[in-house]
């Protein structure tokens, strides 16, 4: 209720989320401080649905209804976060191969 009386739950374009494929151990070499890091930068309205669905267990039903949100854009703004995610990370891993190199 708070993110929609303020009206920072928006919903994000799909030009954020490209398709990114990462090897499927990315999560297991990861630390919990890399990965909050990163789902920290992600747009309110993806963050909302990311923590909501995937850290505090709630369906898409529910967050939909909390939301004030279609259970399709639960959905969809989950498979954007979860691919922009991988997106930075890519990022973040080849930058720190640049810095390597150098």
């Amino acid at each position: 209720m708070f993110l929609r009386k303020k009206h920072v739950f928006t919903i994000e374009a799909d030009m954020l989320a490209e398709q990114v494929v990462l090897p499927a151990d990315v999560i297991d070499r990861m630390q919990a401080a890399d990965i909050r890091a990163l789902v920290l930068q992600l747009p309110v309205g993806y963050r909302t649905v990311f923590n909501l669905y995937e850290i505090e267990g709630y369906s898409h039903i529910e967050i939909a209804e909390a939301l004030g949100i279609a259970v399709g854009t639960s959905k969809s703004q989950l498979s954007k976060a979860r691919q922009l995610l991988q997106k930075m990370y890519h990022q973040q891993e080849t930058n720190h191969a640049k810095r390597q190199i150098k």
